[in-house]
Order: structure tokens, then C-alpha cells, then sequence
């Protein structure tokens, strides 16, 4: 026990001594969270403006001064045609216009009032939001003009995220493709590394049985993921104000299942490669993309082809985000996330047994 724990020591030296690798497993997180909380947003925020009036009367200024006021719409112009605001679209110089028609006040109540909503529609998601928030600014408005009671209108609700930040749903994005590339990209590559040197077989000749000089190699970049679900936890709450609404003691739980699980696929694929390019490329094939585009993170599921949907079963990051989005944003209890749970401890046994399985066929 005593060499097995010095192996640990020695590869935790190993790494910490690794300038370049430290980078990599504690810049990549804090820059990811940054870009994604700030940079990267989804939020509508001062969305460049142009009001189309051919006439402007008391209502339609009053609509005007609305979405100007508001923290998600600039004004940056007024024009009087609808074709000198899609010129100002097309040059890039306005995300949206507005046009109204002619006496809108003075025609409001018959079928000859029209407001006209034009976007740009190369971004369709984003246009859609666009048009959404320009459509609730209006109708409040426009309800008490007219001196329509509050019960007639439909009322929207937002559970977890009222303020509609985009943070909420790429934090928990963040920490599933994290840990998936730290702990299987980084373990498969270390295991490589002493493939390719030729020190592998220095290592076996010890009196540490093969299986657990694997595993003391794997123990040191469970640790530092666990350092790194704290870095994010902590920046997320502090810096990005994304709420940890459920039980810490669940998180880490899950945390630690979706770890085991990366550490085993890390040892599966440093079986199949025997250089750390084709460790590096591998990972980046089969983690990378899938952890990006299938796992829910950036794209909706339920939105996908039906075969991609059948994909999206067998990708880990999938489970995890989901539990992750019910226990940090939706302060969901452990009873929520048994469904999510059970796959993760069902892949990571699954996976850990063929690692240990093609471990010891290549080492015997």
C-alpha cells in the first residue's frame, strides 16, 4: 500500500510540476466560464433598433419611448419607410425595426392599425426572441390604452430563470464537457505518454500489481476535477449569479459518479491509442464534438432528428447536464435525478469494466 500511494505522490508531482498541463486543467475552465457567463450570451441585451414612422402620433411615440426605455432595445434611428430599414439591416447598422402604420392612434381600433415587426432572419433563434420581447413590450401597453383589465390577457410565467439569463443554462453545459475532457482527455494522455517513452514497462516491473499503477495515475486527476467542480461552482455563484438551488451534497454526489465515468473512458481510450496524438485526436472525436452538439448543451434535444435523438442516448454528458440543471437551477431533489443517476453508475461500471478488461489483456 505504501508504493501504490507513492505512485500516487509521484504522479500528482508529475503534474503539478507541468506548467503547460496546470494551464490547461485551471485556465480553460475560469476562461470557458468567462466566455460563456459574458461574451458568449444568448440574453437580449441593447438590441440595435430602427422606428418606421410615416407619421408619428401620441400612441405611437409612447411605444416608441417604451422599447427605447427598456434595457433590451437601443433606438438607434428613425426612418420613414420600411425599405430604408431593411437597408440599415443589411449593412449591418440595425438588428430590428419597427414600422407602424399610418394614424395608428386614431386607427387602433379597427382592422387598420398594423405594426409590421422586421428582422434579421439569418440568426432565426435570435430574431424569434427579438420579435417576442418587442410583442410583450406592445401588448402591455397597448392593453392599458384601450383599458383592457389584466384577467383578459394571457400571463407568461417564468420558472428558475425569470430573467431569462443565458448563463443558467450554459453553466452546467460547461461543467459536463469540463470534466469530460479534463478527466478522460487528460488521464488517457498521461497513460499514453508512458506508452510512448517506453517507460510502461518500467512501471510494470514493479512490485505494484499493473491495475493499480493505472489506477494511481487516474487518482490525482480525480482530485483536480473535484478542485475544478469547486472553481466552477464558486465562479458561477459569485461571478455569474447562477443559483446553487439544490443540495451541494447531491452535486458533488453526481459530480463524482460523472468523474468516475470520464476516468474510465480516459482508460479506455489510452487501451486503443498508443501515441498521444492519436489519444488527443481520438478524445476530441468521441468527447469533444458529442459534448458539445448532442448532449443538450447548446442545442435542444427534443429538436433533433429522431436518429441523432437515438445518439444522444449513449452520450454521458447528456445525463449529467440534465441532473445538474435540475439540482443547481430548478432545486430539484435527489428523487428527480434517480433516472440520470442510475445511467451514469450503469455507463461507468460498463466502462470501467472494459478498461480494466483491455488493461489486462495488453499488460499480461
Amino acid at each position: 500500500m505504501n508504493t501504490f500511494t507513492s505512485f500516487i505522490i509521484k504522479e500528482g508531482k508529475h503534474i503539478l510540476r507541468d506548467k503547460r498541463t496546470m494551464l490547461i486543467l485551471f485556465g480553460m475552465p475560469v476562461v470557458m466560464m468567462l466566455l460563456f457567463g459574458f461574451a458568449i450570451s444568448t440574453d437580449v441585451r441593447n438590441v440595435r433598433t430602427v422606428a418606421v414612422t410615416a407619421s408619428t402620433d401620441h400612441l405611437t411615440q409612447q411605444l416608441i419611448d417604451a422599447l427605447a426605455a427598456s434595457e433590451y432595445f437601443t433606438l438607434t434611428d428613425k426612418v420613414a419607410t420600411p425599405a430604408e430599414a431593411e437597408r440599415l439591416i443589411r449593412n449591418q447598422e440595425a438588428d430590428i425595426a419597427v414600422a407602424f402604420s399610418p394614424n395608428f392612434a386614431n386607427s387602433r381600433y379597427d382592422r387598420n392599425a398594423a405594426v409590421q415587426i422586421i428582422a434579421d432572419g439569418a440568426d432565426p433563434n435570435m430574431a424569434q426572441q427579438y420579435a417576442s420581447y418587442v410583442q410583450a413590450i406592445f401588448a402591455q401597453h397597448l392593453a392599458a390604452s384601450r383599458g383592457i383589465g389584466t384577467g383578459s390577457l394571457v400571463s407568461t410565467k417564468l420558472l428558475y430563470n425569470p430573467q431569462m439569463k443565458s448563463s443558467y443554462n450554459f453553466v452546467p453545459g460547461i461543467m459536463g464537457m469540463l470534466l469530460m475532457l479534463v478527466c478522460a482527455m487528460m488521464t488517457s494522455i498521461s497513460i499514453v505518454k508512458e506508452k510512448e517513452r517506453g517507460t510502461m514497462e518500467v512501471l510494470l516491473v514493479s512490485p505494484v500489481r499493473p491495475i493499480l499503477i493505472i489506477i494511481s495515475k487516474a487518482i490525482p486527476y480525480m482530485v483536480l476535477a473535484l478542485v475544478i467542480l469547486c472553481t466552477i461552482l464558486l465562479l458561477s455563484y459569485y461571478v455569474l449569479d447562477v443559483p446553487l438551488s439544490g443540495s451541494l451534497f447531491w452535486i458533488f454526489v453526481t459530480s463524482l459518479v460523472y468523474i468516475l465515468l470520464a476516468l474510465a473512458l480516459g482508460l479506455l481510450i489510452s487501451s486503443v491509442a498508443n501515441t498521444q496524438l492519436a489519444a488527443l485526436l481520438f478524445s476530441a472525436v468521441v468527447l469533444l464534438m458529442p459534448s458539445v452538439m448532442l448532449s443538450g448543451m447548446l442545442f435542444p434535444i427534443e429538436s433533433m432528428p429522431a436518429i441523432l435523438r437515438y445518439v444522444t442516448l449513449i452520450i454521458p454528458p447528456r445525463y449529467y447536464i440534465s441532473a445538474m440543471r435540475k439540482l443547481m437551477i430548478m432545486g430539484a431533489g435527489v428523487e428527480q435525478v434517480v433516472h440520470e443517476l442510475a445511467v451514469l453508475a450503469g455507463m461507468t461500471a460498463l466502462l470501467l469494466s472494459l478498461a480494466m478488461a483491455t488493461f489486462k489483456k495488453r499488460l499480461e
